[in-house]
């Protein structure tokens, strides 16, 4: 897999946050891009009434903040780090600029894009047709990179129930009740790190 540190071209500053540190506030100017070369972000909004929602989490080889480029001068979420992550920022000019000269890099970036607007309107799918449980198993698999061949990688970083909570659009003690039922069922283990079994699909695929 190509990564961020592959096109030198790019100039870049790397940042590194403890978990639980705040990378920026919903409402912050829009600068630049981020892109995580370790560790995990959540990406997270709050609503005019205080109601906050999880819209993410991200990994290695995510891109996120790229509002900038098009034109927004403020965040419109929330970034955290939920594991001692390592960004590499990019700003907006810098980032204008290789887009327009480099074309590997336009073609990756670009094709990064397009698979997470695919993911988006599948989410809006899952939110609108799946149960609760379907929507917490599939949420699991997109943590594990499920599917992906250049990432095999099936452990998730600790993410609390409150956050996957959030992400399904359901209550902690549903998903305490479907992780138990997963774990029981040997679809997954956890211990500190979640562990996914590929067999966590079957209930996806379940009518």
């Amino acid at each position: 897999m190509q990564t961020l540190a592959d096109f030198a071209g790019l100039k870049k500053n790397v940042a590194r946050y403890g978990r639980g540190a705040t990378i920026f506030l919903q409402g912050d100017p829009s600068t630049d891009v981020m892109y995580i070369q370790n560790g995990g972000v959540r990406l997270s909004v709050v609503s005019a009434t205080g109601k906050q929602a999880v819209l993410g989490i991200l990994g290695p080889g995510d891109f996120f903040g790229e509002g900038c480029l098009s034109g927004l001068p403020f965040r419109t979420g929330s970034a955290t780090a939920i594991t001692p992550v390592t960004i590499l920022r990019i700003k907006k000019d810098e980032m204008i600029r290789v887009l327009h000269m480099d074309h590997t890099f336009a073609d990756h970036f670009v094709s990064y894009m397009v698979s997470r607007n695919i993911r988006v309107e599948q989410d809006l799918i899952d939110q609108l047709f799946n149960s609760s449980e379907k929507r917490l198993a599939r949420t699991l698999l997109l943590l594990a990179h499920y599917g992906k061949q250049d990432r095999p990688k099936r452990t998730i970083p600790r993410v609390s129930q409150e956050v996957l909570a959030g992400m399904v659009g359901t209550t902690r003690s549903r998903v305490n009740v479907f992780m138990n039922k997963f774990r029981k069922l040997g679809f997954i283990s956890y211990k500190g790190t979640i562990t996914v079994n590929e067999s966590l699909v079957s209930v996806v695929l379940d009518e």
